[in-house]
């Protein structure tokens, strides 16, 4: 084998590693990209069983679903915002103590994922009850934020619609 034959054949087998490492780092990267959607859902759908599980009066599980950093914010149903974890926590409370019953679902979740944060955008459809015990349809937009720390999805964000019957 001559000279330049050797050279071209080195070139080529580096080209075609080349190709192939780019290739399989794709491959990983959906991959990867996939197991981190569905780790956020899952983290969304752990507020929304949350949110739930507050309208019987119990917070815990809104406790344990987000993060409890002075950055977080909070901007529901009732109008306002609340920055940090402390004021977001004293609102939780004082929804839990109203018990409010019903369920809320979130529907048409869109999620987009980051290297440590992520966006869910959906509707939270589902049924409340007034402050006088009637029933009430609920349908408002909310996007909620997650930040990935410690190996855990947990929410820095939730905002939303506002909806009158709660407002102040």
């Amino acid at each position: 084998m001559n000279f330049k034959k050797a050279i071209n054949r080195v070139i080529g087998l580096f080209v075609y590693s080349i190709i192939a490492v780019v290739f399989i780092s794709a491959l990983f990267a959906a991959e990867t990209a996939e197991k981190d959607k569905a780790a956020v859902r899952k983290a969304a759908e752990g507020f929304y069983s949350a949110l739930n599980v507050m309208f019987t009066g119990e917070i815990d599980p809104m406790v344990n679903v987000w993060s409890h950093g002075d950055d977080v914010t909070y901007m529901g149903p009732g109008g306002g915002i609340r920055v940090g974890w402390q004021r977001i926590l004293a609102d939780w409370k004082i929804q839990a103590a109203l018990k409010l019953g019903g369920k809320v679902v979130p529907e048409n979740m869109h999620v987009t994922v980051g290297r440590d944060l992520a966006i869910v955008s959906n509707y939270e459809v589902g049924e409340n009850m007034t402050a006088d015990g009637k029933p009430l349809k609920v349908k408002i937009r909310a996007t909620n934020l997650f930040r990935y720390k410690d190996g855990k999805w947990k929410m820095i964000g939730h905002h939303t619609d506002i909806l009158p019957f709660l407002q102040k």
